[in-house]
């Protein structure tokens, strides 16, 4: 005779074939389930008061557009710079140059890999909010004891559990919680793409400014070589002086003294060319002696039409700004993660499958098994933990908030910084410009002087020490300028434009509780 094993309880019990008499029981117990699971779900949303987040906010707040002057008088609706601000210069060499730094570098593999991970993040979190499904095959061979549970003949026999099984389960998003995670991770997703665009802001002004220097080397190079010819020439006209007694070997000493110099100021300058060369080399991904044939004339470069004045919308221009602001709305969300988890989590699960005792009885139509229902959980007590993350995700907000308020500030600095430089350079360049026209007369005419008998070689070469400080200030002061604009390009953000909601959204806003 064969002893029946008991039943399992009604929801987790075996497929039975439905008798009419039987149908009206089970479908009453189904609703008293049903029932049940409500009650628990409304008696643990009530009970999620024991765990309170009361207290815990953040205390930064953002900076406005006006607390940074970007709503004065001195602010204007200002033309943004091109996306390819550097064709402006009308240096082919420096195009192709920064096109294969942007296409190369490893600093931007970098900001790819990282915005790469912010993507796979906000898949995951996208993910938490669907259906999931599995499914499980369990074969296990086992003796059963013959002094537990079991009755004979399956108390001390050994057979095979077998089951096949699929699940599901559904978490309802009643607190935001995986809502406020998805917003966590969009934000950050948004912020590692204005950061690759800061990345290659920031990478073409260095190449060009780079440029720019090599092209400033050769400008003193030039100015140099000049000093030099002119000492040389001058050498001569000493020697001829010394052989119809007019000067003395002293002079012609001096004069040959002179020469080293020059070489040396010109050996000095090739090896910054040289290093300078090196650097923009590896900055464009290239071998540091790709590029020791460059040659750059200050000359053939032309000047960008670049505002002279502040924009008002400069905190859309800027991509360190927009990732900055995009940092503090993925704080400002996860933030809410933190507080949702105050609140209960409930989810319905439900599984419907095989199981039997026997291998050569899964298959079978009484083998069946199903059940669904909820399943709650919330915080009680926790000893603090919840409020501890609560107050973690807040001063994490706090520091999102002031770091955004540094990179405005800082911002609006540097493009004030660039516009007050320029307009002094400008005024430089003006008497700058007076002052070498005056040393180029005095020296042409103590040259006049000196030939004629009428001047001493000490005032030659103060005459020609002057000139030549002057030339090598003209040279500086023109690569100044260019360096100056090429720095207010970047601050004006260097093209980016990003969402044009997000533009239009100066300002940043954090959501409090």
């Amino acid at each position: 005779m064969t002893t029946k094993i008991p039943a399992a309880p009604p929801v987790l019990a075996p497929l039975q074939p439905e008798y009419p008499q039987r149908r009206n029981s089970r479908l009453s117990r189904v609703l008293r389930a049903i029932g049940a699971a409500l009650a628990s779900i409304s008696a643990a949303i009530m009970m999620s008061g024991c765990v309170s987040s009361a207290g815990i906010v953040s205390v930064a707040k953002p900076l406005t557009p006006e607390a940074a002057g970007l709503t004065s008088s001195a602010t204007t609706q200002a033309p943004a710079p091109s996306a390819h601000w550097w064709h402006g210069l009308g240096a082919p060499a420096l195009d192709d140059l920064v096109q294969h730094a942007l296409a190369e570098s490893p600093s931007l593999g970098l900001a790819q890999a990282r915005l790469s991970r912010a993507q796979a993040v906000v898949a995951g979190a996208n993910a938490a909010e669907g259906l999931q499904v599995g499914g499980s095959l369990d074969a296990t061979r086992q003796r059963f004891s013959a002094n537990s549970i079991y009755p004979p003949p399956l108390g001390g026999s050994i057979r095979t559990l077998a089951t096949a099984q699929a699940s599901a389960s559904w978490e309802f998003d009643f607190f935001g919680r995986n809502r406020a995670a998805i917003g966590a991770a969009v934000g950050a997703e948004r912020a590692a793409q204005a950061e690759i665009a800061a990345a290659r802001v920031l990478l073409a002004a260095n190449v060009t400014q780079t440029y720019l220097r090599i092209g400033q080397l050769f400008a003193q190079r030039e100015v140099a070589a000049r000093a030099l010819q002119q000492r040389q020439d001058l050498l001569v006209l000493i020697r001829q002086r010394v052989q119809a007694g007019l000067d003395t070997a002293v002079e012609a000493r001096q004069g040959e003294g002179a020469l080293p110099d020059a070489r040396t100021q010109i050996e000095q300058l090739d090896e910054q060319i040289m290093l300078a060369r090196h650097a923009l080399a590896v900055l464009t991904a290239q071998a540091p002696h790709a590029l020791d044939t460059l040659v750059v004339t200050l000359a053939d470069v032309r000047r960008m039409d670049l505002p002279a004045v502040l924009p008002a919308d400069l905190l859309g221009r800027r991509a360190d700004i927009e990732a900055a602001r995009w940092r503090v709305e993925a704080a400002t969300q996860d933030t809410a993660v933190a507080r949702a988890q105050f609140y209960p989590n409930i989810n319905l699960n439900a599984f419907v499958g095989l199981s039997s005792i026997g291998l050569g009885e899964l298959l079978k139509a009484d083998s069946r098994q199903i059940g669904f229902g909820p399943a709650v959980h919330l915080p009680i007590f926790d000893a603090g933990r919840l409020r501890a993350n609560l107050r973690v995700r807040n001063a994490d907000l706090d520091l999102a908030v002031e770091s955004y308020n540094t990179v405005v500030r800082d911002g609006v600095r540097d493009v004030v910084d660039q516009l007050g430089s320029l307009q002094s350079l400008a005024r430089q360049q003006h008497e700058q410009s007076a002052a070498q026209a005056a040393a180029e007369s005095a020296y042409d005419l103590i040259s006049q002087r000196y030939k004629a008998g009428l001047a001493t070689y000490l005032a030659v070469l103060y005459a020609e020490s002057q000139l030549l400080n002057q030339r090598r200030l003209a040279a500086d002061l023109t690569a100044r300028v260019f360096d100056r604009q090429v720095a207010l390009v970047r601050a004006l953000g260097g093209g980016y434009s990003g969402d044009p909601d997000v533009i239009a959204d100066t300002g940043v806003q954090t959501a409090q509780p």
